[in-house]
């Protein structure tokens, strides 16, 4: 399997140097002083939703603030020119314990919602015009437990998505912490009401994310846990979203490991049209491909092969182990060629971890290794970092990173490499129900790559992104596109040139252009 796997990446071959990442701070120079604060319920989470909620294409954050407030900032950034993020606040969204959110059209009124988590009540928000929220009134039970995981998508003859809650410690248990982990549940809507189905056993996640690993036409549900807390006994799991949910196990070709479980991020990188898996931990980071040969989900360990172990920091002096949280795939130097990002940190003072946790940024070679390169970026922070969103903020087709941390300023970096490749940038809607086209799949070719990019919702550590889908192309100025729709319906080819920002829409099976 590992020489098919060197042949997949061979054949992914982008012309062209990838460039130095170069990435600029502009938090300070914004004023923005946002930290995540609290006490051990909120040693954890510290999300980020980006999202545009005023229609100017341009993305808004939501920051969670644990024990202090959560933070909308405002997008005045000018298109194409310098990031400028300001905080404006809704008192609707002004709410203390957030850990994390989400953004979801829930109503496919074109609008984005928020799911937000909480210590405490998590909160469904319908979102209105010039970003402005209230409660839904869905009969959804918002609770009182530690959440810290989210993921959504739409089954079939579903008007609503359907939604994963992953909770993680249960507060109330006199035993705990250790080995009392909360429940989670699976909210499926009926006739625009919402009841819960327990996912049980649960093991103290901290990311979940639907994803469709085999290509079958569903999403299935994969929850990354932390064994910090449920200690023996529990593992990373994939649930089949079938009538009744249940666990993949090794009838299957599931193989049951278990890790400190942060994050995950999704993609497919060897062109093979499988996404491959990120999982952070602490220690070692875990990076995971299909194996093709088989038909369940059986995943090989490329973690070595790649590159990526990212096990302990690169700068700093401090030799003890990493700890990883927010994970995410993107061509920062649109080079054709996704590289990752990883926020760092200690979960408070643990003495087995490094203290000086630098973070990640692991960039791509053209033979599918990763090479680190967040110093040399200028993303090497120090600070416990959390949630995060590689996105492009002021739309001039380079992604650009926020980062939460803990009692620390949000820092906000503006990608400013020198020279890069072509890009795209797309957003991907049909009309009806479901209207981000979650469950779709984008292909993009060149001639000579493909790329495969799945629209989903969930994943991360307590950080949602619904903005822009960004393609870096390397020297490809010109490519063709198709769209797999959610239920499965194929478009045809669409000729298209680099270096635009579109929207696609669906007409009936096919995809209508507007050059945003």
């Amino acid at each position: 399997m590992i020489l098919k796997l060197q042949l997949a990446i061979s054949l992914i071959s982008v012309i062209g140097a990838s460039a130095q990442p170069v990435f600029t701070d502009v938090a300070s120079d914004l004023d923005l002083t946002h930290q995540y604060t609290g006490g051990w319920e909120h040693f954890v989470g510290g999300g980020i939703a980006s999202f545009d909620c005023d229609a100017d294409l341009l993305p808004e954050l939501y920051v969670a603030g644990g024990a202090s407030s959560a933070s909308l900032f405002r997008n005045k950034s000018s298109r194409g020119g310098d990031v400028n993020m300001v905080n404006d606040t809704p008192v609707e969204l002004a709410l203390t314990d957030v850990t994390g959110a989400y953004p979801v059209d829930i109503d496919s009124d074109g609008l984005l919602d928020l799911f937000i988590m909480r210590v405490g009540e998590n909160y469904l928000m319908k979102g209105g015009p010039d970003c402005s929220f209230k409660k839904f009134d869905l009969g959804f039970d918002g609770g009182d437990r530690w959440t810290t995981a989210f993921s959504a998508t739409w089954e079939a003859g579903n008007t609503m998505p359907t939604m994963a809650i992953g909770n993680y410690v249960n507060r109330k248990d006199p035993d705990g912490p250790f080995e009392a982990c909360d429940t989670n549940f699976l909210m499926r809507p009926d006739n625009r009401q919402y009841s819960s189905i327990p996912l049980i056993p649960s093991f103290c996640p901290l990311s979940m994310l639907f994803s469709d690993w085999g290509r079958s036409g569903r999403q299935d549900l994969r929850t990354s846990n932390d064994r910090h807390y449920y200690v023996r006994g529990g593992n990373e799991q994939l649930w089949a979203i079938e009538d009744t949910p249940r666990l993949y196990d090794e009838s299957d070709g599931w193989s049951d490991f278990s890790i400190w479980g942060m994050g995950i991020a999704s993609r497919d990188l060897s062109g093979d049209g499988y996404p491959d898996v990120f999982l952070t931990s602490m220690g070692d980071q875990k990076m995971q491909v299909k194996d093709a040969s088989v038909e369940g989900p059986t995943f090989l360990n490329a973690t070595y092969e790649r590159g990526t172990t990212a096990h302990r920091p690169y700068t700093g002096g401090d030799g003890r182990p990493s700890t990883g949280w927010h994970v995410e795939f993107g061509d920062v130097d649109n080079d054709g060629l996704d590289d990752v990002f990883i926020a760092k940190g200690n979960v408070e003072q643990m003495p087995g971890s490094a203290m000086s946790d630098p973070n990640n940024l692991l960039v791509q070679n053209t033979d599918g290794t990763f090479i680190e390169m967040g110093l040399e970026a200028g993303v090497a922070s120090m600070d416990r970092s959390r949630g995060a969103a590689l996105i492009d903020i002021n739309l001039d087709g380079m992604l650009d990173l926020v980062i939460v941390n803990r009692r620390a300023p949000v820092e906000v970096y503006q990608n400013d490499t020198q020279t890069t490749g072509n890009w795209l940038l797309l957003d991907v809607r049909q009309s009806g129900i479901n209207s981000r086209a979650v469950g779709g799949w984008l292909e993009v070719s060149d001639g000579n790559n493909i790329w495969h990019r799945e629209i989903t919702i969930g994943g991360g550590h307590a950080s949602g992104s619904s903005t822009f889908a960004h393609f870096g192309l390397g020297n490809s100025d010109a490519i063709e596109l198709r769209i797999i729709w959610p239920d499965g319906a194929l478009s045809d080819w669409l000729g298209l040139d680099a270096n635009q920002i579109l929207r696609l829409d669906r007409s009936e099976d096919n995809i209508s252009v507007t050059n945003l």
